[in-house]
């Protein structure tokens, strides 16, 4: 064992569509920000304190497929995955950074037909084809706390 390990598990809600990019050979990616709120009561003031953080998410060939036919804004997923630093430039030739959550698994949290979870891993494709499937392991849908 090497002693390192990159590992993420968010459970959020899309900000935005599922945006798609497709390259010649065949291959695509489906890019979406994903948003986790923490919520704490300030002891001073007894006021409820929302934090939303904003995460950039990256999917893969069938995977991001998937996510494009199934998601929209608002939706609730469980996301996991690796974190992974871009280093670019920009048109003034500055470097810039850009942290992403590249997605190895996920779940669909959001009720679409009601009663029934969609589930889907890029790991297990025979499960994420049949998108009614529920799955047990899936966490359950709390309340929503959208920030937008």
């Amino acid at each position: 064992m090497s002693g390192t390990l990159n590992k993420v598990m968010l459970i959020g809600h899309l900000g935005d569509e599922v945006k798609m990019h497709y390259f010649d050979d065949k291959n695509c990616i489906g890019r979406f920000p994903l948003a986790t709120n923490e919520v704490y009561t300030n002891r001073q003031t007894n006021e409820r304190v929302t934090n939303t953080e904003w995460h950039n998410v990256v999917v893969r060939n069938k995977a991001a497929e998937i996510c494009e036919k199934y998601l929209s804004k608002g939706d609730k997923v469980y996301i996991e995955g690796r974190i992974k630093t871009r280093k670019w430039q920009d048109d003034k030739g500055a470097d810039r950074y850009s942290t992403e959550i590249h997605c190895t698994d996920f779940t669909f949290l959001t009720n679409k037909i009601e009663g029934q979870q969609n589930v889907a891993s890029p790991s297990n494709m025979a499960q994420a084809s049949s998108a009614t499937n529920s799955s047990p392991n899936s966490v359950p849908a709390d309340e929503d706390d959208l920030p937008f």
